[in-house]
C-alpha cells in the first residue's frame, strides 16, 4: 500500500521508509515485503530500536521527519488507504473464533483518508501545512516514559536476547513483566506470541491473545483518534 503512495509524493520531494518491527528477521517479513515490490527503503528492526526511540507502541504508526531531521509529527496511526479486506465478505466457513477475531478486526478505526490528506497537504507546502508541528506541540503529543515503561523496554530487550539465543523459554518470563509492565504496548504483545507461532491466537503460556485484549478496551479504542 505505501509503493502506490510514495509513487505519488515522491517526485514532490518525499521518500517514504518503511520499518518492519519483527525480531524473526529477515525471513520473518520476507515474504510481504517482496509481495510489495517497494522502490522505497523497506528496513527490518530485529532489535525493535525504531519503537523503543520514537515511543511507538502499534503498528502501522508513521512518524513526520523534515529535511533537517526534525520531527514534525510524532508517531500516529498511519494507514496510506482502507484495507480492501475490510468491505469484503467473511467466508461461511470461518470458525466461530476466526470469525470474532474479523469482527473485531472491523471495528478497528482507521482513518486513512484523514491520514492521507494531511501527508500530501505537508509534502505540498511544507512548514507552511497545518498539519506541520511545532517542536513544542511534537513534545507535548509525544509519549513520556515513566519507570514502568523503562523496565518494560529492558525486558523486552531481555526477552529477545533469550529468544535469539536458543533459550525461547527462558524468554516468556520477561514477555510477561513487559506485558504487566506496560500493558498498552501493542508491539511487545504481537512479537511475544508471534515468535511462538501463535498467530496471535489463545496461548496458555501467556493467558492472554489478541482478541481478549481488544474486548478490553474495546476495537474502537485500539487506535487513538487521530489528532490534525
Amino acid at each position: 500500500m505505501w509503493q502506490e503512495l510514495r509513487a505519488e509524493l515522491y517526485p514532490q520531494g518525499i521518500e517514504i521508509v518503511t520499518v518492519a518491527l519483527d525480531t524473526g528477521g529477515p525471513e520473518a517479513v520476507r515474504r510481504w515485503i517482496e509481495a510489495a515490490e517497494p522502490e522505497h527503503p523497506s528496513l527490518i528492526d530485529q532489535a525493535h530500536l525504531v519503537d523503543e526511540l520514537f515511543g511507538i507502541v502499534n503498528v502501522p504508526s508513521g512518524v513526520w521527519i523534515d529535511e533537517q531531521g526534525i520531527i514534525v509529527r510524532p508517531p500516529e496511526t498511519a494507514y496510506p488507504r482502507r484495507p480492501p479486506f475490510l468491505d469484503h465478505k467473511m467466508p461461511d466457513d470461518l470458525s466461530p473464533e476466526r470469525r470474532e477475531q474479523l469482527d473485531a478486526v472491523k471495528g478497528l478505526r482507521m482513518d486513512a483518508d484523514t491520514y492521507v490528506t494531511a501527508l500530501r497537504d505537508w509534502v505540498a507546502r511544507g512548514p507552511e501545512s497545518r498539519y506541520a508541528l511545532s517542536p513544542d506541540e511534537v513534545l507535548q503529543r509525544s509519549r513520556p516514559r515513566p519507570l514502568e515503561e523503562s523496565e518494560a523496554a529492558a525486558h523486552f530487550e531481555l526477552g529477545q536476547y533469550l529468544h535469539r539465543a536458543g533459550h525461547s523459554q527462558d524468554a516468556i518470563h520477561h514477555f510477561r513483566e513487559c506485558h504487566r509492565l506496560q500493558p498498552d504496548n501493542w508491539t511487545y504483545m504481537r512479537q511475544a506470541w508471534n515468535l511462538l507461532g501463535s498467530d496471535q491466537t489463545p496461548m496458555d503460556v501467556y493467558e492472554t491473545d489478541w482478541l481478549r485484549e481488544v474486548k478490553k478496551i474495546g476495537a474502537e479504542n485500539y487506535y487513538p483518534k487521530l489528532e490534525m
